[in-house]
């Protein structure tokens, strides 16, 4: 036997001469629907090569964002002025921050949260205001008494018309009493409301003339209003443009600012300048144009639990707590950094769930009503917030902190606050996105021909075989 003769004895391929083989109907059948499985299955096999697998796992948070969170929010308050609207957080390590506004905005709003103005300016208020130290027992009470008959005719008679709104049970109130009284005498003196006529000081009992104090959105008690003639008309949305006064309320001082804002007025003409109109200083910021407020920014805080807290805070003003209404509807309210519609459509093509839990506060309204037995309700959300990270094909990492809320209405016997109380887990949820190999496809691929093929073969001879025995049956044939 030759060499070639010896190499061709171990072919696994053996070929049958072609005018031995034989086609038939059947045999075309099976290698039709014996083509179509092939083509169907290497399709489900391609599909599944081109879907990235994800695999799931919970793993102690080590993330990039370290011990600080960040939390985003846009709400609005209907019945929470900007003038003493507070941002506040704590936690449970002690820290305690008020008043946060280096990254908090507010815009003054009405009751149908339409913005009355633009960005409201907030300026610190004092937290020790100056009054006078020896109160004399006899003062003459000489500040006129306004009431909602006749205000507006007052306001509109001297180019400066300055308002104490006070409440009789309110410490910070009474403290100022004194002061304002003899302030107001000597002012007179100075500048004779009838011979002079340049300003006037006013004082108004909120607890007799609700309805004008509401009007002119005095929340926080005593409140000093500055009317100039001429910029305290109602303008076409309503609202009445005016000053606040948040400087020290001692005689001298109070004396020494009424004496400031008459000096650009000309006796003769009696008129404000347009220099003294509306200016803003330490002591003198634009009043709020509305009674509510809406707030928005984000505050950055430690990964313990804590506290965000929205309130009426002031370390010079007293509030009527059965009164407040801390009633408001959530924009937005997320944690970490805020996602792009993008980012979000990205995490739920790996998990159709994902990403629902991010804002879940979104377009929720919390109202109550203190005129209906609502008085004293705080507002408390608590939120459980666990982080997820997605670490896709290409290495690109989608961060997502998801929370779940509770919310619950307070009665309290303090001043009644809308308080969010959130607790990050320890733990982040981990979804890594994994592309199958080129060689595992091929693989199926090879199993998907060669096993098809196989099987056909086999069905192809067991009905060749069972058509053959039925013809032998027919002919009478044994065997």
């Amino acid at each position: 036997m030759t060499s070639k003769s010896k190499i061709k004895s171990v072919d696994f391929y053996r070929k049958i001469p072609r005018d031995l083989t034989e086609a038939s109907l059947t045999g075309a059948g099976l290698s039709i629907i014996a083509a179509f499985f092939m083509i169907l299955l290497f399709g489900m096999e391609l599909n599944d090569y081109l879907t990235m697998s994800t695999t799931t796992s919970v793993i102690v948070d080590k993330s990039s964002d370290g011990d600080f969170l960040i939390i985003d929010f846009d709400m609005s308050f209907p019945a929470l002025s900007c003038e003493f609207a507070s941002v506040d957080v704590s936690d449970v390590l002690g820290t305690n921050r008020l008043n946060i506004t280096k990254t908090v905005r507010k815009y003054s709003i009405d009751s149908n949260l339409r913005h009355t103005g633009s960005e409201f300016e907030t300026g610190s208020i004092a937290n020790a205001i100056k009054h006078d130290e020896d109160v004399d027992e006899e003062y003459t009470e000489g500040s006129i008494s306004l009431t909602g008959r006749n205000f507006d005719r007052v306001a509109h008679r001297f180019p400066i018309l300055v308002v104490n709104f006070f409440a009789p049970w309110c410490h910070w109130s009474n403290r100022l009493k004194p002061s304002w009284e003899k302030a107001e005498n000597i002012i007179r003196e100075r500048y004779d409301p009838e011979m002079d006529g340049r300003i006037l000081l006013g004082k108004v009992d909120c607890t007799e003339e609700v309805d004008l104090c509401t009007r002119n959105h005095i929340q926080g008690y005593p409140s000093i209003r500055i009317y100039r003639k001429g910029s305290d008309l109602r303008e076409a949305d309503g609202h009445n443009e005016h000053e606040s006064y948040y400087g020290d309320r001692d005689t001298e001082s109070l004396v020494k600012t009424m004496e400031e804002l008459v000096a650009p007025i000309s006796l003769e003409s009696q008129r404000v300048s347009s220099d003294a109109k509306l200016q803003t200083n330490g002591t003198k910021r634009p009043a709020p144009t509305s009674g509510g407020c809406r707030i928005e920014g984000f505050v950055r805080v430690k990964k313990v639990p804590g506290n965000l807290v929205i309130s009426a805070h002031s370390a010079a003003h007293s509030f009527d707590a059965s009164q407040m209404n801390m009633s408001h509807v959530i924009s937005h309210f997320s944690f970490g950094k805020r996602l792009s519609q993008q980012a979000i459509s990205d995490m739920k093509k790996f998990l159709p769930y994902l990403g629902q839990s991010y804002d879940k506060l979104s377009s929720n309204a919390y109202i109550t009503n203190p005129k209906e037995s609502n008085e004293n309700v705080t507002i408390e959300h608590y939120l459980q917030v666990v982080k997820t990270e997605v670490m896709t094909g290409t290495n690109k990492v989608v961060e997502d902190y998801e929370y779940t809320s509770h919310s619950s209405l307070v009665h309290s016997l303090d001043i009644p606050v809308a308080k969010f109380h959130y607790e990050p887990s320890p733990m982040q949820v981990l979804i890594t996105e994994t592309a199958k190999s080129f060689s595992h496809f091929l693989t199926n691929v090879c199993a998907i021909i060669g096993g098809v093929f196989t099987v056909a073969g086999i069905l192809d001879s067991l009905l060749l075989n069972t058509l053959r025995l039925v013809k032998k049956v027919e002919l009478g044939k044994n065997f």
